[in-house]
């Protein structure tokens, strides 16, 4: 018996040891596979957002620790390459586009740092990124992330810096926030949030938070938020702590409800002053009518006798009201000629000419009357036409149409070349979408996109208004046209903008990002152009606007790098009488007087980390602008130098902003 119990008792030890031997041989299998699980995660985003394969990551590597932006922690090194895990994502400024799956970042369940910042990302912010419990950084400015901040990420117990600015976001502050103890910086500014910050919101950590330009926050600023500055919440409806007072911190009570049983009695109105409120209603309303109809016959007696339809007459009866804001149709009206170039002619629908539509329709189909009966705001007249933001009825879409002034092509070399600017399609190009040509006038309609010119940022705000463009932002802007151009140089041996300047650079609303405009519109003129305005971006070489050669758009290009580095508009760049400069000349100039320091904005001269990416982009613009055309590098290998830069940017002040002080470090 004794001897049954021993063996029992071994039996029973070894079972142990069996299952500790045998988890320790399936251990660095365990590990790998979590390693690979990471793996596969990160490939389902590269594939969800980079369709354009810019990501230079070997997907013929087992382990993902090696690839840009992906970091793995060293802890367990020793136990193989398998015990390896994924910690760190740090993705910023890569032409991300697209929505984030869930199982993504999802199943990067020890991740402790994610920055996909200065990106395209749509869609709501993933749902499964409350799975990451050890994330203590979430960096997500800059995109165009939608609906509400979601549940799981105030289950993120040990985050420290959340940054989800600079996107279209939508709900409240929620109180849920409270949760996450460990929190020092919040940033949720210039997002779509509304309603009242909670009175109750709390987070004892708490050392940097902005939600301004959130236009439709209201209310009183919490007392816990009290001792933040007062740009933490401009750009809302917010009041008292740093801000004015509120004038009513209290919404008005509700009038009482009226008591059938005690109380003041309701007063009836008798039964006759009711016939007779309604029977002169009645009265006015026939009166109205005649005099309608009245106003319609002589509105159609005059069209006749003009000539015209009855349509255009009703067009010139809405402009001549509204001074500010005109339909497209031309008009006689002396007011809105003085503040407005000639609207376009009416008389084009006569003719039976039709929008050209290049590519797909619309989603929202619209014709010619459509397009003249759209209320229409002068954006930008210059030598070669006049733009116009064109609003449909509706609201939606705003356009961009430029009437262009002198065109000396016949209707087929005009529309071969407006076909052939139609098909280059290009993310950091304004979409041309359809082209009229008639007799009288001739339409380019473009996607209405942007915030404005880049000259109107850089000159029209002054010193304030550069200020809010740091270094990176204008390097970014600086890459986003090198992109744009060096597309259409690869579009054929012979293609140019031809037209380059900051004027033709349209900003994105987060002002770090750009699109290209205007290019090609020489070439639909047909005649060699006069000299014009913002002759100093143009190449010494070039003589014939129709005729502009790459390396003539490369010393363009690189004025505008000049001018966004210095702040300083070019000779001839701006309205007359406004004060201009030789750039490349002057630049030259102080550089080799050894004051460089000088060129460089006062916005920007003075910011840390990033002294010697200012040096190389400066460097650039030199290069680019050198008199010999063989001495400039093609856009191909400017894009490429910008974007080493702004990466190295981004790597030594991996977020910059107005506010000086504040800093994320994802």
């Amino acid at each position: 018996m004794a001897r049954q119990r021993r063996a029992i008792g071994g039996a029973r030890a070894a079972v142990p040891f069996a299952l500790l031997a045998l988890l320790a041989s399936a251990l660095p299998g365990l590990m790998a596979q979590n390693l690979a699980g990471d793996r596969a995660a990160l490939l389902a985003l590269r594939s969800a957002l980079d369709s354009r394969g810019l990501l230079p990551w070997d997907t013929t590597e087992l382990s993902p620790c090696g690839w840009r932006g992906v970091v793995c922690d060293n802890q367990t090194q020793a136990a193989g390459p398998g015990s390896r895990r994924v910690v760190e994502l740090r993705l910023p400024g890569k032409r991300l586009v697209g929505t984030i799956p869930l199982g993504t970042v999802g199943n990067l369940t020890v991740l402790q740092t994610l920055s996909l910042r200065r990106n395209a990302i749509t869609g709501g912010i993933p749902a499964d990124i409350g799975n990451c419990a050890q994330l203590t950084v979430v960096n997500l400015t800059a995109n165009q992330f939608t609906g509400a901040v979601p549940e799981g990420l105030f289950s993120l117990a040990a985050l420290r810096q959340v940054d989800l600015s600079r996107n279209r976001l939508v709900g409240g502050v929620s109180e849920e926030f409270n949760r996450l103890k460990q929190l020092d910086t919040l940033f949720l500014d210039s997002n779509d949030l509304a309603g009242l910050l909670p009175p109750g919101l709390y987070l004892p950590n708490l050392s940097r938070f902005n939600v301004s330009f959130n236009a439709q926050l209201i209310g009183p600023v919490p007392a816990s938020l009290a001792r933040m500055p007062a740009s933490a919440f401009r750009g809302t409806g917010l009041c008292d702590g740093p801000l004015p007072a509120c004038t009513d911190s209290t919404p008005p009570a509700p009038p009482p409800a009226a008591s059938s049983a005690g109380g003041e009695k309701k007063k009836h109105l008798s039964r006759w002053a009711i016939v007779g409120i309604v029977g002169g209603a009645a009265l006015v309303l026939l009166l109205i009518m005649a005099l309608v109809a009245c106003f319609r016959r002589r509105q159609a007696a005059a069209a006749a006798a003009a000539g015209r339809p009855a349509g255009a007459a009703a067009a010139n009866v809405h402009e001549a009201t509204a001074p500010v804001t005109v339909t497209l149709a031309r008009t006689d009206s002396d007011a809105v000629k003085q503040s407005h170039a000639p609207p376009l002619a009416p008389a084009m629908i006569s003719e039976g000419k039709k929008l050209v539509f290049l590519g797909s329709t619309p989603e929202r189909p619209y014709d010619l009357e459509t397009l003249l009966r759209a209320s229409a705001e002068v954006l930008a007249k210059g030598p070669l036409g006049t733009t116009y933001r064109a609003t449909l009825d509706g609201g939606e879409p705003v356009l961009a149409v430029k009437r262009l002034r002198e065109v000396h092509l016949s209707e087929d070399e005009f529309c071969n070349k407006a076909t052939a600017l139609g098909a280059l399609h290009h993310h950091n190009l304004t979409r041309l979408r359809a082209y009229f040509y008639s007799k009288e006038e001739k339409l380019l309609v473009y996607d209405f996109v942007g915030a404005g010119s880049l000259s109107a940022v850089l000159h029209d705000g002054g010193a304030e208004g550069r200020a809010r463009l740091d270094f990176t932002a204008r390097a970014r802007i600086a890459l986003a046209a090198a992109r744009g151009v060096a597309f259409i140089h690869h579009s054929g041996a012979k293609s140019s903008h031809g037209n380059i300047k900051s004027s033709n650079i349209v900003v994105t609303g987060t002002r770090d990002g750009a699109y290209v405009s205007d290019y090609g519109i020489a070439q639909l003129t047909g005649a060699a152009a006069p000299p014009r305005r913002g002759a100093g971006y143009n190449a010494p070489e070039v003589n014939d606007a129709r005729s502009v050669p790459q390396s003539a758009d490369v010393y363009s290009f690189g004025v505008v790098v000049l001018e966004l580095l210095s702040g300083r508009a070019p000779l001839h760049a701006l309205r007359e009488g406004a004060d201009g400069v030789n750039l490349p000349r002057w630049v030259r100039s102080v550089v080799q007087e050894e004051w460089t320091s000088e060129v460089f904005d006062a916005g920007i001269a003075n910011e840390p980390r990033v002294e010697g990416e200012m040096m190389r982009l400066l460097q650039l613009g030199m290069e680019c602008t050198e008199q010999r055309p063989d001495r400039r590098p093609t856009m191909t290998l400017v894009e490429a130098r910008i974007e080493r830069i702004v990466e190295d940017a981004c790597q030594k002040a991996d977020f910059s902003s107005t506010d000086g002080s504040r800093s994320v470090s994802a």
